[in-house]
């Protein structure tokens, strides 16, 4: 395993950016200079997050998102 976090990278099980070891080991971002802790999924290379709206959920009860532009910084929180 690499010391950086995958390009892209996605909390949903279902998506094909899911990747259960990366999460396990723990990834943090940073949206714009500011810590961000309600991050669905993350793009580095397109500039994008996409961030929960609240408690809200969608008609098959998957969490509401806002897919926000920006400068996007992924970390992982623990050393390997």
């Amino acid at each position: 395993m690499t010391d950086t976090p995958p390009d892209r990278l996605a909390l949903n099980p279902k998506s094909p950016f899911f990747d259960a070891a990366v999460l396990e080991r723990g990834v943090g971002v940073r949206f714009k200079g500011e810590e961000k802790t309600n991050v669905e999924e993350y793009c580095v290379s397109e500039g994008w997050v996409r961030l929960t709206a609240g408690k809200a959920l969608d008609r098959r009860g998957n969490a509401m998102t806002i897919k926000v532009m920006g400068s996007v910084e992924p970390y992982f929180l623990d050393i390997a």
